[in-house]
This record gives C-alpha cells, sequence and structure tokens, in this order.
C-alpha cells in the first residue's frame, strides 16, 4: 500500500449522495416520452384550432412547437443512452416548449 506524498495534495473521491441514480434518471426520460406525446396532441390541437378558428396564417410559431418536441425525443433518446440530468431537463423542458410556442400562433 502506497501514502502519497505529504507534498501532494491528497484526492478525495465521494459521490455525490444527492445525486438521482442512472436507473431513476432513465425512467424520469422514459416517463418523459408520455409526457412529449402528450404535448404533440396538445400542439396538433392548438395548431388545428388556429387553422379552423384563427387566420389561419402560419407565424412560424407552431413549427417551431413541432421542431421543439422532435428535439426533446433526442434529448430523452440521449438520456436513455447516456443518463444525465440535465437532458432529462431539456426533455421535459423541451416538451412544454412545444404547446407553449403553438399557442403563441
Amino acid at each position: 500500500m502506497t501514502t502519497p506524498h505529504p507534498t501532494e495534495p491528497a484526492t478525495v473521491t465521494t459521490a455525490d449522495s444527492t445525486a438521482p441514480s442512472p436507473r431513476t434518471l432513465r425512467v424520469f426520460a422514459l416517463c418523459g416520452f408520455l409526457l412529449l406525446v402528450g404535448c404533440l396532441v396538445v400542439t396538433a390541437v392548438l395548431g388545428l384550432t388556429d387553422a379552423i378558428e384563427g387566420d389561419g396564417v402560419d407565424d412560424g410559431f407552431l413549427a417551431a412547437g413541432f421542431w421543439a418536441l422532435v428535439l426533446g425525443a433526442v434529448a430523452g433518446a440521449a438520456a436513455l443512452a447516456v443518463p444525465r440530468r440535465a437532458l432529462v431537463a431539456a426533455q421535459y423542458a423541451l416538451a412544454f416548449a412545444g404547446p407553449f410556442l403553438a399557442a403563441l400562433d
């Protein structure tokens, strides 16, 4: 057994006890896909409602809403492959951004 040299800083590696486990992050990512499906339905309904009752002109927000959902699905797939808290948070944020952007149209 070797001991560190007295002039070298001791490296202590401790795991963050508050960090979620990779399995928990994957479960949240899978639940995020269900949220994405629900937000896809809401975004489509908002788009169809605007087409029927509104002016019928696409201002680009509806397309941006659908692209946000696509990017949310990409972030969710990445979170399943490499479970990171930031990817799961991005998935949920993009899922909620889809209907929000469609409502702005």
